[in-house]
C-alpha cells in the first residue's frame, strides 16, 4: 500500500492509472477505521481494479462547538487496518494540501442539508459537500463507496454527482453493526460503559419502527410518538429528531406508503449519535 499526502501526486496517479484502464474504486473517510469502513473496502477490491482511500478529518463539517480536535486520530492504525483490507493507495492530506491558502469556495446542496442532521449542525454538509467534490475531483474514481448509516450523505453525494456531471457511481452499502445491534461508529470510542448499554436503544427503537409498520400502522406520527418514549427511558439520552422520509428526497411523510427512511440522531451523555433503517411497508 503506498501513502500519497500531495493532491498533484495523487491526481498524476490517477491519471496514469486510468491511461491503462484501470478502474478506481474510493472509499473517502475521516480515519478511525472499522469494519463499517472495512466492508466498503471489500466491496471496492471486488467491483474494481485498484482501490484509493482517503483518510482526513475535514474541519469544514465541524460546527464551532462540536468534536474537531478530540476527534479520534489513528494513522498508524488505520494503515494497517487499510492495508490488510487491500487499499492500493491511501490519500492522506494535511489541512493545509486541502486548503490552500486563499481557498474560498464551498459547495452546498439545497434543501437535502436543511432537513434532518442539517438543522442541528448547519455546516455540516456544506463543509461535506465541499470536500467530497475536491476529493473526487483530486482521485477521479469510477465507483465511490458510502455506508448507509449516513443515509442523509448518502443522498445529499448522489445529488451532487448528478448536479456537478461528476463521472462517478455512487454504491451506498448497508450499516455494519456489533453483534447486539449498535452501528459501528468512530465517535462510539467516546461512549463509557453505561452510555454504551444505553446507546442500543437506537437500534431497538429503530426494531419497534419496523415492528408497528410490518404489523399495518401507517400514521407516522403514532410510530414517532412510540420509539421516542423507549428512547425517552434511559436517562443519558437526548432526542435531536426522530423522522419518518421519503428515501430518495428526505421529505417528510405523514403517511407511511411503500419505502420510507426512518432516522434518528440521539445523544448518549455527551456524544451525539445517528441511526436509521429503511422500511418497505
Amino acid at each position: 500500500m503506498k501513502i500519497i499526502r500531495s493532491r498533484s501526486e495523487m491526481s498524476k496517479t490517477s491519471q496514469a492509472l486510468k491511461k491503462r484502464g484501470r478502474a478506481i474504486g474510493f472509499v473517502p473517510t475521516m480515519g478511525a477505521l472499522h469494519q463499517g469502513h472495512i466492508s466498503l473496502v471489500k466491496q471496492a477490491r471486488q467491483d474494481t481494479d485498484i482501490v484509493v482511500m482517503s483518510i482526513f478529518v475535514n474541519p469544514l463539517q465541524f460546527g464551532p462547538q462540536e468534536d474537531f480536535k478530540k476527534y479520534p486520530r489513528d494513522l498508524k492504525g488505520d494503515c494497517k487496518l487499510a492495508k490488510a483490507a487491500g487499499v492500493d493507495l491511501l490519500f492522506h492530506p494535511d489541512r493545509r494540501e486541502m486548503y490552500p491558502e486563499g481557498a474560498s469556495t464551498c459547495v452546498r446542496v439545497e434543501g437535502l442539508s436543511d432537513c434532518l442532521c442539517g438543522r442541528f449542525r448547519p455546516l455540516h454538509f456544506r463543509g461535506v459537500a465541499t470536500v467530497v467534490t475536491k476529493l473526487f475531483n483530486i482521485v477521479r474514481p469510477d465507483i465511490a463507496y458510502f455506508g448507509q448509516k449516513d443515509a442523509q450523505q448518502a443522498v445529499i453525494i448522489k445529488q451532487l454527482a448528478k448536479d456537478l456531471n461528476i463521472p462517478v457511481k455512487i454504491k451506498v452499502l448497508p450499516t455494519i453493526r456489533e453483534k447486539d445491534g449498535l452501528a459501528l461508529s468512530s465517535r462510539n470510542a467516546y461512549l463509557n460503559k453505561q452510555e454504551r448499554r444505553d446507546a442500543l436503544v437506537l437500534f431497538q427503537a429503530l426494531n419497534l419502527a419496523k415492528r408497528l409498520i410490518k404489523q399495518g400502522k401507517r400514521n407516522s406520527r403514532y410510530i414517532i410518538n412510540n420509539i421516542k418514549k423507549i428512547i425517552n427511558k434511559k436517562k443519558t439520552a437526548k432526542i435531536d429528531y426522530i423522522e419518518i422520509v421519503d428515501p430518495n428526497n428526505l421529505k417528510s411523510l405523514g403517511f407511511i406508503r411503500g419505502k420510507v427512511l426512518i432516522a434518528l440522531a440521539v445523544w448518549i451523555g455527551k456524544t451525539r449519535l445517528i441511526d436509521n433503517v429503511i422500511v418497505n411497508s
